[in-house]
């Protein structure tokens, strides 16, 4: 598995990324600048970071969408690349229309920073295959924009395609209520494109990878990709 984790002025969740990498696969990520033109030859995982790009001015994610190394990345997805995008990446990720839909102010017009629940949709892809289908695990969230918003017909897409990749729940797996932190809507946190390869969303599973933190349930995540090219 070869990575690269791209930066963007306002990244701020990049070291936990590659840490989260080194740890899952033995290997330190490549290190890409959002001015670059191209990725480091035979990169197989392009992974955007958390954060506040660009200060989150104009509309979460729309500048960074627009960076020079953007058409590198979907160009690297066309291919059938793995890319992820956290937090800031989602928001990335629609604005630069590898993923649909948009990431709106959460319901309450409130930031929320928390420990999050999340049901694991689906253990067949690149990204979930260390899980179970129907797991529960524990991750974090630290957003003010991740209420996923999308049309009828896109939700009823990625609904029927089985592209909802986590969803927001308590620790019993319960959905709704006060476990869904942003008025999401089906309570999504996370989907994939088309051919499950590019995965958006919005939880940190970088973040608990290690118990003296919280957790590890964010591992598998990472485990899961450095198995899977």
């Amino acid at each position: 598995m070869k990575s690269a984790v791209i930066t963007f002025p306002g990244s701020n969740r990049e070291q936990d990324v590659v840490k989260a990498l080194a740890q899952a696969t033995g290997k330190a990520p490549a290190a890409v600048w959002h001015a670059d033109h191209d990725l480091p030859q035979g990169t197989d995982l392009v992974v955007l970071p958390g954060g506040f790009s660009y200060g989150d001015y104009l509309r979460c994610g729309a500048i960074a969408g627009r960076a020079p190394i953007m058409d590198a990345v979907r160009a690297h997805a066309a291919r059938g690349g793995l890319v992820l995008g956290i937090c800031n990446g989602f928001q990335i990720l629609v604005e630069s229309g590898l993923l649909p839909g948009i990431l709106m102010r959460n319901a309450d017009l409130r930031f929320v920073c928390r420990m999050q629940h999340l049901l694991v949709e689906r253990n067949d892809t690149a990204f979930t295959s260390a899980y179970q289908a129907g797991q529960v695990v524990k991750v974090c969230i630290a957003h003010g924009e991740g209420n996923y918003i999308a049309d009828d017909q896109t939700i009823a897409r990625l609904e029927g395609e089985g592209r909802v990749a986590f969803r927001y729940c308590d620790a019993q797996g319960q959905r709704g209520g006060a476990s869904n932190p942003n008025g999401s809507i089906h309570d999504i946190a996370g989907i994939y494109s088309d051919n499950l390869r590019v995965l958006g969303m919005m939880p940190h599973p970088e973040n608990l990878i290690d118990s003296l933190v919280g957790g590890i349930d964010g591992r598998g995540l990472f485990a899961s990709l450095g198995k899977a090219a």
